[in-house]
């Protein structure tokens, strides 16, 4: 069943060519737009309020990265997740850094609030601090394990109605209609050790979930799924992190279907399980 979710999700993106509006930080806006492009879709780095209600009228979704947060970029956020209430899209929050600072904890908690159809994106120590819990980050790095966030992860989806990526070395999904549906949350063993290497990468995976979720496949599970693939199969090819990220963007761009289904290393996790309680 999932396995075709994902594939499913990888050809409609494909055929659509979602548009994906990112306000997102200057360290990755290069590397995340090429990441959507390589996919399949349309991305469009939009910053400017005067013309956002223009861009969510016609987005599919809406990204919101705070990696480089300022005052004037959580005004110009704020309205963009407005608007894309307005329109009813996606929004897919990154909360970068979360726990690093108070400001942004409060604006990712204060962004997490706002946005009425919501998918939260981020490493262990992130979606700790953004649930109210003591984490154990380092600037915008993780110093958590991914499973140690399983709780704080559960919380959120029923505190935000968000689905939620949980992503490191293992990626975890936890979505509302799995959990009704089948009691379990998703894990995603797919993915490469040099990938924390390089700047953005979960970043990209944040644009990558805008992309899917603009093709209405919101769970983040896709997206999860299609990144971590194609970051095994740079792996493969490359000789270090700096090849490493033009691999990524190559290997988005040739995945098919029978090499993303024969790839795929996912289980389910009763919601009864002791790694979640």
């Amino acid at each position: 069943m999932h396995t075709q979710l994902i594939l499913n999700a990888l050809r409609s993106l494909r055929e659509q060519k979602p548009l994906v509006v990112n306000i997102t930080n200057y360290v990755v806006m290069n590397n995340t737009a090429n990441a959507l492009l390589a996919v399949g879709a349309s991305p469009i780095m939009a910053h400017s309020r005067q013309e956002m209600a223009d861009m969510m009228s016609f987005a599919g979704a809406l990204v919101i990265n705070i990696g480089t947060l300022d005052s004037v970029w959580i005004e110009r956020m704020t309205f963009a997740i407005e608007q894309a209430n307005q329109h009813q899209k996606v929004v897919v929050l990154d909360p970068v850094g979360c726990g690093a600072s108070a400001l942004r904890t409060v604006t990712s908690r204060r962004f997490a609030e706002l946005a009425e159809r919501l998918i939260i994106r981020g490493n262990a120590s992130e979606i700790i601090a953004l649930a109210g819990e003591a984490s154990q980050g380092k600037g915008v790095d993780s110093q958590d394990s991914s499973n140690r966030a399983i709780k704080a992860a559960m919380m959120l989806m029923k505190t935000y109605g968000a689905s939620v990526v949980i992503s490191g070395e293992t990626d975890y999904i936890i979505h509302q209609a799995f959990i009704e549906q089948e009691k379990n949350i998703l894990a995603l063993d797919n993915g490469h050790s040099m990938m924390p290497l390089v700047t953005g990468m979960g970043c990209s995976l944040s644009a990558l979930a805008g992309a899917f979720a603009a093709i209405g496949e919101t769970s983040g599970l896709a997206a999860a799924a299609v990144f971590g693939v194609v970051g095994e199969i740079a792996a493969e090819q490359a000789n270090g992190p700096g090849s490493l990220q033009l691999a990524i963007l190559d290997a988005l761009y040739h995945l098919d279907e029978a090499t993303l289904a024969e790839r795929l290393a996912f289980t389910a996790i009763d919601t009864s399980d002791k790694i979640i309680g």
